[in-house]
């Protein structure tokens, strides 16, 4: 305990969020407890001050976490920063497995992947940052704060996602990795949730409605109504399949959201990148197939009289009946509605493709602010 007339010791934490989109909305939930969360985890006789901020809109990618890093220890010293911790969105990786952080005593930074977390990101950078900035300033041999009392390998611990740790005793590095199978698992699926698929459901608006404007005219052809009694289970599973698939090849080569591999971005992130894309645009199209479904099975049954069905298939009809119908309907409508999103605004599609970052308006951090004021 220190002598109570001595002042308390500030310590400044930079928070970045790189690209200024969902890391920077992940960033804004952290921040009002981090301060909070690092007087209890590494020391409650400092005072804590924690600084936001952001990197680049497009982050590095040619020399993965080490151009992170890097970057990330500039900011640093010129925001005059005594730590600084860069959550971001790319997915980083280190001899072949998903790295989830990276941490640097001799720059005094560390990064967190978000991907890697999985889903619950938010409770993963809650556990993991208290302890990343505890261990910087152990590292660095802080005299304001004492020793971390903690192992490196404990944060694996309290972050499920982690499963080991490697040291660099010559950099001061350390980097905490997960598994090839579970974390690379987890990689992906975090990857659709930093995406924000909901958001490219709602990109898809108009693809919605002329899907439905497709259904609306084949609900009143009797030969659809007959072709879907005709079909079995397995091809209208089939044709559904290829119309959902044709729908995310469309919206890819429609709007350019492949990314190619080029100076800037190796070949396995470029990978990484369009495995996002194409699960965000899978999961987006999942889901307004399901909307079109319902639709077209409430149309059917109020519509469509049971007498008028019985008539045309020849045969009693029940519940099972209408869903078949809605069914061959809503996959036939899928096709109309991917020739409709070539219409869709394009930046709301790109939004979609897991590389693109648009331009963010009307956010500043506090270096920019500072220098605007």
């Amino acid at each position: 305990m220190r002598p109570s007339e001595q002042p308390r010791p500030e310590i400044v934490v930079g928070l970045v969020a790189t690209p200024p989109d969902y890391p920077a909305r992940v960033a804004a939930r952290l921040a009002p407890e981090l301060a909070g969360r690092l007087a209890e985890r590494v020391d409650a006789e400092a005072r804590w001050v924690v600084r936001e901020g952001w990197g680049e809109v497009a982050p590095r990618r040619d020399g993965g976490v080490e151009a992170l890093l890097d970057d990330l220890a500039r900011r640093r010293a010129d925001a005059g920063w005594d730590v600084a911790i860069c959550l971001t969105d790319l997915p980083l990786h280190s001899e072949r497995v998903p790295l989830v952080a990276q941490s640097s005593a001799r720059r005094r930074v560390a990064v967190v992947s978000l991907p890697a977390l999985g889903l619950r990101q938010l409770r993963g950078v809650h556990a993991a940052v208290p302890d990343l900035v505890g261990r910087l300033l152990t590292d660095a041999s802080d005299e304001r704060v004492p020793p971390a009392d903690w192992a490196p390998a404990q944060l694996a611990r309290r972050v499920a996602a982690i499963r080991r740790v490697i040291g660099e005793a010559d950099a001061g590095d350390l980097r905490y990795v997960a598994s090839r199978l579970v974390g690379g698992v987890r990689l992906l699926t975090g990857m659709v949730r930093a995406n924000r698929p909901g958001r490219a459901l709602l990109g898809l608006s108009k693809l919605l409605v002329g899907a439905f404007g497709t259904a609306a005219f084949a609900l009143t052809t009797d030969t659809i109504w007959q072709m879907g009694d005709a079909l079995g289970g397995l091809r209208l599973t089939v044709i559904m399949l290829l119309g959902l698939t044709a729908l995310v090849v469309w919206l890819i080569a429609a709007h350019d959201l492949w990314e190619k591999a080029d100076a800037e971005t190796p070949v396995e992130l470029a990978r990484l990148f369009n495995l996002g894309t194409i699960l965000t645009l899978t999961l987006a199209t999942a889901v307004s197939y399901l909307v079109l479904f319902t639709g077209t099975a409430l149309a059917a049954a109020l519509l469509i009289d049971t007498s008028v069905l019985e008539q045309s298939l020849q045969r009693p009809v029940g519940l099972p009946d209408y869903l078949t119908l809605a069914w061959i309907i809503s996959s036939l409508a899928t096709v109309g509605g991917a020739i409709g999103s070539g219409l869709e605004d394009e930046d709301t599609v790109r939004a979609a493709a897991y590389g693109y970052h648009p331009e963010p308006g009307g956010w500043l951090d506090e270096k920019e602010a500072q220098q605007n004021r």
